[in-house]
């Protein structure tokens, strides 16, 4: 049976989703088989495996630091919020239901041999899982039903190390209240603290560390400098929404929808030298960008009415009409379109009119796209020529289903079931759109894209040059585990995989 470490965090954003990662990559290089486990997810950024199944991108971040392939039950349990009181509730990688936050915390319970299971499954294939709580254990209010916090750590009988943020101050608090809050069973459980995120000399803290081992009689076994790694990160707590660009030849302006998802989208364009990405959420600050990204969104016709309401809208569309490049995914995709229709209610029932700028018109059905997806660009014309025949693959997560008699931009085989080549997306001279996620992850087509901004502001593009993704993100993980090693006692932490719970 695999070995198992649980990492939970004293408040939300205590960085427990990076640590699990810098764990897992830690552990891979020195031989071990290790697998990222967290029974429940809540988030908006999400990830379609080869099989077709959903899962959190948290894990999938993790699961590529240990070096394997993504799996769903790395994240049995996925809420992705449609509203401020409910959620789409995602088990096993497939949609339950819609639920408002009374009916999942009434029904949580049915949902623990779904857990259960998950984790078996990886105990038979893996040396070490590295589970990832949520929140805070101290919960007091939601610990009868706990299924990600101690509930889960009692279930699968695994040791704790609590992480404390420093950043955001009263990190002892933190740590002493939420011990004390803790009944003695749980507080056993507790093998190792770690402080996140310091700034400064190590050396002024080291009077309070000796005087938490006091209060708490659990060992500081690291503290973890502040740093800032390129690493997927979750939802709405990343640091990236609040860039304000840089000096790149090249402004990016990618709206930031109230229910934002799969901003990972636009990392590669971010990733690039000659361009400034920045994130919009008010007209005021929407400036004179060279290109628009509409990006995917839960819930599309509530963000389109926002985007009305806040006057970004109208700023986009007098954008659009100057001929500057205006691109959607997925929600975004969705909003460019004639019009938008929802017989069933799947998110505000009834008919919305879109933004008008692609001929298209989107239906919501029941029935959810998960699929990976590979294919080509087609002939594409207008600004974004350069793109034609460009190899792309990705994956698609969405609701609707659109119609339109327009020029289609892409050729996509489905990657789960196989079948037959379809058209999808659409272009025009300076508007394009499709369903595709991670459609600028190959080098080729973020290149094409910056080069002919480049070109339509009279630059020279002769050295345009995009990331390697895939290496890139082994350099980025690489270095976090380094960070890992020179900052956490993993001596430590390896006594506590083989010694456990007990």
């Amino acid at each position: 049976m695999a070995k198992s470490i649980m990492i939970q965090g004293t408040m939300s954003n205590a960085g427990k989703s990076i640590l699990v990662g810098g764990l897992c990559r830690v552990l891979a290089q020195d031989g071990y088989l290790a697998a990222p486990f967290k029974s429940q997810n809540m988030a908006l950024n999400s990830f379609i495996t080869k099989e077709g199944l959903e899962m959190g991108r948290a894990q999938v971040m993790q699961a590529e630091a240990a070096g394997i392939e993504p799996a769903a039950e790395m994240n049995p349990i996925l809420l992705k919020p449609t509203n401020d009181t409910g959620s789409q509730v995602i088990v096993n990688g497939k949609v339950a239901g819609v639920m408002s936050a009374s009916e999942y915390y009434e029904k949580k319970q049915q949902y623990i041999p779904v857990v259960q299971e998950a984790y078996r499954k990886l105990e038979e294939r893996y040396d070490v899982i590295v589970i990832e709580g949520a929140g805070s254990p101290a919960e007091i209010n939601l610990k009868e039903n706990d299924i990600v916090n101690m509930g889960l750590a009692e279930m699968v009988d695994a040791p704790v190390i609590l992480v404390g943020d420093i950043d955001r101050g009263g990190v002892f608090a933190q740590i002493v209240g939420t011990v004390e809050l803790l009944e003695e069973k749980e507080r056993a459980r507790i093998k190792g603290i770690i402080i996140n995120k310091f700034r400064g000399d190590k050396k002024i803290l080291e009077p309070g560390l000796r005087m938490l081992e006091e209060k708490t009689g659990i060992p500081v076994c690291g503290v973890v400098p502040y740093f800032y790694l390129d690493i997927d990160d979750e939802d709405s707590l990343t640091e990236r929404f609040g860039k304000k660009g840089g000096r790149g030849r090249i402004d990016i302006a990618v709206i930031r929808l109230p229910r934002i998802s799969n901003f990972t989208d636009f990392a590669p364009l971010e990733g690039m030298e000659d361009v400034s990405l920045r994130y919009v959420s008010s007209a005021g600050d929407f400036g004179d960008p060279d290109a628009v990204m509409l990006p995917g969104t839960k819930n599309t016709i509530a963000d389109l009415l926002w985007l009305r309401q806040s006057g970004l809208e109208a700023r986009i569309l007098q954008y659009s009409a100057k001929g500057k490049l205006l691109f959607g995914i997925c929600g975004g995709y969705q909003m460019l379109g004639e019009v938008i229709e929802d017989p069933e209610g799947m998110e505000q029932q009834g008919s919305i009119k879109g933004m008008g700028l692609l001929p298209m018109k989107t239906t919501f059905i029941p029935e959810k796209t998960r699929t990976r997806v590979k294919g080509h660009f087609q002939n594409v014309k207008g600004l974004l020529h350069e793109l034609s025949q460009v190899e792309i693959e990705g994956y698609e997560i969405h609701m609707g289903v659109s119609e339109s008699s327009g020029e289609r931009m892409l050729v996509l085989t489905d990657e789960v079931t196989h079948g037959e080549p379809k058209e999808d997306g659409l272009c025009s001279e300076h508007v394009y759109g499709c369903y595709v996620h991670g459609i600028f992850d190959r080098a080729e087509a973020a290149e094409a894209v910056v080069r002919a901004l480049l070109l339509q502001k009279g630059c020279p593009a002769d050295h345009v040059k995009a990331v390697n993704m895939s290496e890139y993100k082994e350099e980025q993980y690489n270095k976090l585990a380094d960070i890992i090693r020179e900052n956490v006692d993993m001596q430590a932490i390896r006594r506590i995989l083989e010694e456990g719970a007990h």
